[in-house]
């Protein structure tokens, strides 16, 4: 029987949870990296016994662990992120010029196929390569210096590339979002770009319509279904079936279409989970209910899931790399939240327990299968 690894960066170090395929008990290890913001811990699809996690802090800037035995030891690997070329300059939150600074790793992603190499996205947005176990980082500067890359501005958050879909059938084909600038794909591995954001429509914009500015929260997709992409906006769900060429919104009865994860069934491509929050001002749950919803046509008609999660003075948040799937089937989902509670089901999201408690502010969750 697979064992289950659920991956947890949190404000404060990070967590590993492990269970048999069974799911019905969980062991905690951690903290480790005590004190540092986990940013993100990943898995490595093509190995089983490497991990990766991006650790920061104001005092001593960013560091990317490597582990080669499922988390039992880490070591620091290459740190470098050198922005290639004339960095130039993006637009700030009051418009004005500002150059690109590099600050911090938000998301790591691992190649399906090649252990050794890995994708970095960071704040300021851009997106780094390592085919050397992440001892050395190249940009892929085509995304960074696309035509559109001087109207880019920050988020809330900061400008931060937070997402990384690699069609596991074309591993030179992406899908990146970035906050607050848009969705972008590359079918040539990184070299150049297409804007992906028509039908997007933004009524915080000066140009509700226009191709970026757009504050994409989080891309999810089936690896069966590449060019059917869902979003998580700030404000509306969104779905493409065309590869990011057109968008619709799908939010349907939502109680709110704010929200930041979203995520796809690993055996039901229709269906997908989203966890929605109040408003872009009050990021906690409608009624102080923490709800996760599902459809299972691709969106527009939705239900709650909420058996076994608190329902009544919850005001915490589940960030956008914080909800996760697992491959069994019955499938699983681990959520974690702001109040440091992660929350794990095995039939699906009907019912949720409570794995683990009282952590630091969860930033991240991903779930892992070890053969």
């Amino acid at each position: 029987m697979a064992t289950i690894r659920v991956l947890v960066g949190t404000k404060k170090g990070a967590f590993l949870l492990t269970s048999s395929g069974d799911r019905s008990r969980w062991t905690l290890d951690g903290p480790l990296f005590g004190g540092w913001e986990v940013m993100h811990v990943q898995g490595s699809p093509a190995n089983p016994n490497r991990l990766w996690a991006s650790q920061w802090t104001d005092w001593h800037g960013q560091v990317i662990q490597r582990s080669d035995d499922g988390g039992r030891t880490w070591e620091p690997v290459g740190n470098r992120f050198d922005y290639r070329g004339e960095p130039g300059t993006h637009q700030w939150y009051d418009g004005t010029p500002h150059p690109w600074e590099f600050k911090r790793v938000w998301h790591l992603q691992p190649s399906p196929s090649d252990p050794d190499t890995v994708f970095a996205g960071v704040e300021d947005a851009a997106l780094f390569q390592s085919d050397d176990g992440g001892m050395t980082w190249t940009e892929l500067e085509g995304l960074r210096t696309h035509s559109t890359g001087h109207d880019w501005m920050p988020g809330a958050g900061g400008m931060c590339l937070h997402t990384i879909l690699i069609d596991p059938g074309n591993p030179r084909r992406m899908y990146v979002a970035i906050s607050a600038a848009g969705a972008f794909r590359t079918d040539d591995g990184g070299r150049s770009w297409t804007v992906t954001t028509n039908g997007l429509s933004s009524n915080y914009m000066p140009e509700p319509e226009a191709s970026v500015g757009h504050c994409i929260h989080k891309l999810a997709m089936h690896p069966s279904r590449p060019d059917t992409v869902f979003m998580q906006k700030h404000w509306d769900v969104c779905r493409s079936d065309d590869a990011g060429a057109r968008w619709t919104e799908v939010s349907g009865n939502l109680p709110s279409d704010f929200g930041f994860p979203i995520a796809v069934h690993p055996h039901e491509p229709e269906t997908i989970y989203v966890v929605p929050i109040k408003s872009d001002s009050e990021h906690y749950p409608p009624e102080g209910k923490l709800r996760v919803y599902r459809s299972r046509t691709g969106g527009g008609e939705w239900e709650a899931l909420t058996r076994g999660l608190p329902q009544e003075h919850c005001f915490q948040n589940v960030l956008r790399d914080a909800l996760a799937v697992d491959a069994l089937d019955p499938c699983g989902l681990y959520l974690g939240t702001t109040g440091g509670s992660v929350f794990a089901s095995s039939d699906e999201g009907d019912h949720w327990t409570p794995i683990a408690e009282h952590l630091p502010r969860v930033l991240s969750v991903e779930a892992q299968m070890i053969p």
